[in-house]
Order: structure tokens, then sequence, then C-alpha cells
């Protein structure tokens, strides 16, 4: 038999493989039955740590399954995430103070993010000249003290030199997913300084677990069905 001959059994080989790791990884998978009760735990979990207070209270009717806490306690985090993600941040940083005087003192990175996101909303609005006093005012002292904050700031102020600072390479910081993220640290900086079980839902640790055991496996070139759409479950074929 020529060489191309057993290149072929080679290939074929590595295909029969490939497809009997899959089918014994997928096996072992379906053989993973997770009780309802836990499924719906996770999902409460989920609701009240990142505050979905009307969203938990009709879990908690239709499933059954308890919030552990009074659900009126999630409203000043309500209150303060609204405003972030409205783009209020004076009201969103006066409300933070009023819950806990003492965190932005103890944050300063949490401070110097909040006084962004302010710079952001002033640059949006046009206040250019606002703008450029706050920045002067409020951060260009926190810029000289760390480089990481420097440089953040930096590609807010360029946003200035852009007539339309939304078609700039920059524009990230002006999406809403930009102040969803400011929002999601405040959240997690109030669990903590309430001594919560945990600053960040069950089901977001378990995707971030998810998502490092695959980096090791890719790492050690371990050929595995990959999940590629944590969304919706989907598997990519082994490599």
């Amino acid at each position: 038999m020529g060489e191309g001959g057993l290149r072929d059994i080679s290939l074929n080989q590595s295909r029969d493989d490939s497809d009997l790791l899959e089918l014994m990884w997928m096996d072992q998978l379906a053989k993973v039955q997770v009780p309802r009760q836990t499924l719906n735990k996770l999902v409460m979990n989920y609701l009240v740590t990142e505050g979905f207070k009307e969203a938990a209270e009709r879990f908690q009717e239709e499933s059954g399954v308890s919030a552990e806490i009074d659900l009126n306690l999630l409203d000043n985090r309500i209150n303060i995430r609204d405003a972030i993600q409205a783009g209020k941040m004076d009201e969103a940083i006066s409300l933070l103070n009023d819950l806990h005087p003492t965190l932005l003192d103890e944050n300063r990175y949490l401070l110097f993010h909040l006084q962004q996101q302010s710079l952001i909303e002033l640059i949006r609005e046009q206040r250019v000249e606002e703008a450029l006093e706050f920045a002067g005012n409020h951060l260009a002292e926190r810029g000289e003290e760390d480089s990481k904050v420097l440089q953040e700031l930096e590609r807010t102020l360029a946003l200035l030199a852009f007539e339309d600072p939304f078609s700039s390479p920059f524009s990230d910081l002006l999406s809403h997913t930009h102040r969803q993220q400011v929002a999601s640290e405040v959240n997690e900086a109030i669990l903590k300084a309430e001594h919560a079980d945990s600053a960040q839902s069950k089901l977001a640790a378990s995707l971030k677990l998810l998502i490092w055991a695959q980096e090791e496996l890719d790492k050690k070139k371990v050929r595995y069905p990959r999940m590629t759409d944590l969304a919706a479950g989907k598997f990519q074929d082994p490599k």
C-alpha cells in the first residue's frame, strides 16, 4: 500500500477516534441529572444577586422557591443601578454614599469608574467645556497616580477629538453596555460591603468556571466537545 493509502487510513482513524470521543463525552453529560429544584434555586440566586426584584417575586410565586431574603431589601441596589443605566451619575453617587458612606473612600477604583462615567455622560451631551473642567478637577490627579487609570482616562478624553464620538474607535464607552458594566461593578461592591454570601451569582460563577476549564483543556491540547454558545448550550466537534 502506498503512502497516500496509509495517510487516508490514518485520517479516517483520527476521525473515528474523534467521533468516539465525542460520543463518550456527550454520553457522560447525558447521565448528569440536575434536579429542577436545584436549577430553580440557581435562577433565584441570579435574580436576587443582580437585583431583579419583580422577576424574583414572580419566579418565587411560580416556582415555589424562596428568595430567602426580604426582596424589599433590593430596592437600594435597584435604584442605584437604574440611575447609572439612565446616565444619572450624580444621583447614583449620592444614593451610593447614602447607603454606604465609606465605600467610595475605600474603593478608589470604583470611584474612578463612576467619575469616568460622569465624564462620558458630559461628552455624550456634547458639554465639552464642562467635560474638560470635570476631568481636570476630578480625574487628572488620579491619572498621575495610576497608569491603568491614566490609560482609561486617555481613551475617554479621546472621544472629544472626534466630531462624531459615536463613530470613533472609542465609541464603546458611549454604549449602554458600558453603563451596565459600571452598574454591575457597583452592585458587586455593595454586596461585598454588606457581607453577602457572594458578590457574584452562582450561575455567573459556574459559567466562569466552565470557561476557565475549557481554556485549561485547550492549553493541554485535549480534544473535547467545546461549548461555543453558552446561551444556547451548543457544542463544537472535538478538534
